[in-house]
């Protein structure tokens, strides 16, 4: 947590900061080491970031693995924008090109990344827009924030920091790069 002379301007009572710039940095390492103790080293990965702040995230993730193990684990970028089910409910944002790595995803393990696991809607899409581009060995899953209430039975294989929310709260995450600042908050009202 941090103090409250931390919070940057604009975040008030109604927003509470609940990760630093420092803490995203060390969440970030902690699920790298994560990744390649569970793969026993970067061999056959591929990242694949889901817009917006999932592909910043795949892109940090991948440097601090080449820092670790010396190798460079191709990352890519997979839009799960027309295969969402709420395209009716709420126009989102235009469609970004999927970027898959050379050489693919077959026969690889992929990790998933996304900012916040929230129903799992957006997984499941994602698990249907990675079916148009290969068959990989495994899919993982990586998030910076969990914060339960799903919809579908999808867990996250590492997690930055669960944090439990009720469904009227909000989860902001913002990423330097992306955004002015970097911290992740928790507001009233909302649904991400």
């Amino acid at each position: 947590m941090c103090p409250d002379s931390a919070v940057p301007e604009g975040v008030g009572d109604a927003e509470k900061r609940v990760l630093s710039e420092a803490d995203i940095a060390r969440a970030l390492k902690r699920i790298a080491h994560e990744i390649l103790e569970r793969n026993r080293g970067a061999d056959d990965l591929v990242l694949l970031g889901i817009p917006t702040r999932g592909v910043t995230l795949s892109e940090r993730l991948a440097a601090i693995i080449a820092d670790v193990e010396g190798v460079n684990v191709p990352h890519g970028i997979l839009d799960i924008t027309m295969y969402r089910d709420d395209l009716r409910k709420q126009p989102t944002r235009a469609p970004v090109p999927t970027v898959i790595p050379p050489g693919g995803i077959d026969d690889r393990i992929v990790v998933l990344v996304d900012d916040v696991l929230f129903s799992g809607r957006t997984i499941r899409a994602a698990m249907d827009s990675l079916a148009d581009y290969g068959r990989p060995r495994a899919v993982r899953l990586a998030v910076l924030v969990d914060r339960g209430h799903r919809d579908f039975p999808i867990r996250a294989d590492h997690v930055g920091k669960n944090l439990p929310t009720s469904t009227s709260e909000r989860v902001s995450v913002r990423l330097k790069g992306i955004d002015d600042a970097e911290y992740v908050s928790i507001s009233a009202g909302g649904a991400r």
